[in-house]
């Protein structure tokens, strides 16, 4: 029995452009519910940005880099983003999944938050109803 998406180590997110282009991008992603899986990203990333346009997304098992795993499958859903709550469980769900990986880092991402200017922590969630 093949596993479900959430049960992926890394998941390949394609967003779309305004002009329908594919665009790729290896997450980390979590069960949220039994319809839902989410992962964390900064809300001025692009993929947050195609999201807010254009809400119909594609995941795909795939190594940390983006390649492909041999007979993944895309599966097809629709995306939102979060905040609040909602941004706070899918931070549960990764750090549940991800452990030590996730903590290192979030330490990483402050002290890069310290001495550069600008945020690279996580400031929201996507939250995607799988179709």
């Amino acid at each position: 029995m093949p596993k479900a998406i959430y049960e992926e180590r890394y998941v390949r997110l394609t967003t779309f452009t305004q002009d329908g282009r594919p665009k790729y991008v290896p997450v980390w992603i979590a069960y949220i519910s039994d319809e839902l899986v989410g992962f964390t990203t900064l809300q001025n990333a692009w993929k947050v940005k195609r999201i807010r346009h254009t809400p119909s997304v594609e995941l795909i098992a795939c190594n940390y880099s983006g390649t492909l795993l041999e007979d993944a499958k895309v599966m097809t859903g629709s995306a939102r983003v979060v905040h609040g709550i909602e941004y706070q469980n899918v931070v549960k769900a990764i750090r549940a999944k991800y452990g030590w990986q996730y903590r290192m880092i979030a330490v990483t991402n402050k002290l890069r938050n310290f001495f550069r200017k600008g945020n690279f922590s996580s400031d929201c969630a996507v939250v995607i109803k799988i179709d």
